[in-house]
């Protein structure tokens, strides 16, 4: 069993059509490709302080050394981990994930 909060590819309902269209409609779905980013951290500052910035500035962020980072896919944070040297090459960087965050709750809102 995984720890993923996420559904297993294979527990997916059947979809209705043919057979084998739902199969090949997610497989399609799979092979659809989504942009990760691990966020460092942030900073505000006045457009002033922004226009003074040049070769050499040190811009602060709001996370903190050891702190873990954001893993967001398609602009949402779908984990968080640790920033690690890829062993296979150092001159890269990885994360290591030390938490999955699990898909939002519905807005009672709506």
């Amino acid at each position: 069993m995984s720890s993923s909060p996420f559904p297993e590819t294979g527990t997916l309902p059947p979809a209705a059509g043919p057979p084998g269209a739902g199969t090949r409609n997610l497989e399609a779905i799979l092979r659809i490709p989504v942009l990760v980013q691990v966020v460092l951290g942030s900073a505000t500052m006045p457009v002033a302080d922004l226009m003074k910035l040049g070769r050499g500035a040190i811009v602060p962020l709001d996370h903190r050394v050891g702190e873990p980072v954001d893993v967001m896919v398609n602009g949402r944070v779908v984990a968080r981990g640790e920033i690690v040297i890829v062993e296979e090459d150092n001159s890269r960087f990885g994360v290591s994930l030390t938490e999955v965050v699990g898909p939002a709750a519905p807005d009672p809102a709506s």
